[in-house]
This record gives C-alpha cells, sequence and structure tokens, in this order.
C-alpha cells in the first residue's frame, strides 16, 4: 500500500506542475495564485484513491469518493469551505483536463493491442459519439445566442 500511495503523490505532483504551468501559459494566472489550489486539488484526490483502496467495496470508482469529498469540504459553513473556494477557483477547468487526456492517450497508445482487440465497431461508434456531442454542443450553442439576441 505503501508503494501505491507514493506512486499516487508522484503522478498527483506531476500532473499538478503540468496544471500549474498551463494555468499559467494558458490563463495568465500566476504559479503562486494557483498553487495552494492545486495543492487542494491533490490533496483532495490523494484521499479519494486512499479511501476507495482501504473500503474493501471496490464497485464504486474512486472519483465518486473524491466528488464527494470535494462536494463535502466545500459546502458552506463547513469549516475553510470558503478557503478551499477561493484557493480552486484561481485554477482554470482547462489547464486541468489537458494533462489528464494527455495521460489517458499516453495510456492509450501502450496498449494499443488491446485498443485493436474492440474492432473498428468501436471506431466507428466513437466517430458517431464525437459527431454527436459536437453536433448537440452546436445546436445548444445556436439556440442560446438566438435567446439571447446575439445572432
Amino acid at each position: 500500500m505503501l508503494k501505491n500511495i507514493q506512486e499516487w503523490v508522484l503522478l498527483f505532483v506531476i500532473i499538478g506542475l503540468m496544471v500549474v504551468i498551463g494555468n499559467w501559459i494558458g490563463y495568465d494566472v500566476m504559479p503562486l495564485a494557483s498553487l495552494p489550489g492545486v495543492i487542494v486539488l491533490i490533496m483532495i484526490s490523494l484521499a479519494g484513491v486512499m479511501i476507495h483502496h482501504m473500503i474493501p467495496y471496490k464497485k464504486i470508482p474512486s472519483i465518486a469518493y473524491i466528488g464527494i469529498l470535494a462536494f463535502i469540504l466545500t459546502i458552506p459553513g463547513v469549516p475553510g469551505s470558503e478557503q478551499i473556494v477561493a484557493w480552486t477557483s484561481e485554477v482554470n477547468l482547462l489547464a486541468i483536463t489537458t494533462p489528464i487526456l494527455a495521460y489517458a492517450g499516453i495510456s492509450i497508445g501502450r496498449s494499443w493491442t488491446d485498443f485493436v482487440k474492440l474492432g473498428w465497431r468501436t471506431i466507428i461508434v466513437g466517430i458517431f459519439v464525437l459527431t454527436g456531442t459536437y453536433l448537440g454542443s452546436a445546436l445548444v450553442a445556436e439556440i442560446a445566442l438566438r435567446i439571447q439576441g446575439v445572432i
């Protein structure tokens, strides 16, 4: 378990540094301003992963524990919630998703044989999902902008 915790901490620190750099370059948020928020996000994520591995019932994914923990810590009235919200508001969401998607891409790239086993149908389904998501987003944006009178 200790080895897993060390690996998680290292992974979270590397991703946290990437988030700080991405937040700085992409969104002009100075590293010292976003660092407390990134540290809080790392600590919440690490705690959620540890809770997942300590509880014997493994059908609930660790992201659920992370989300519940973050929700509880940011409820108004919980001691320190205002500070956590203030710190994490300095971290842009897209600065977080970029390193995570890069990590996912590397993981998929390392297991091309598993990806190939899924077959050509998976690629077609993926294309339809991405196309549907794009068209659905465009439709919602079109309707919202027309209602607001922007277009």
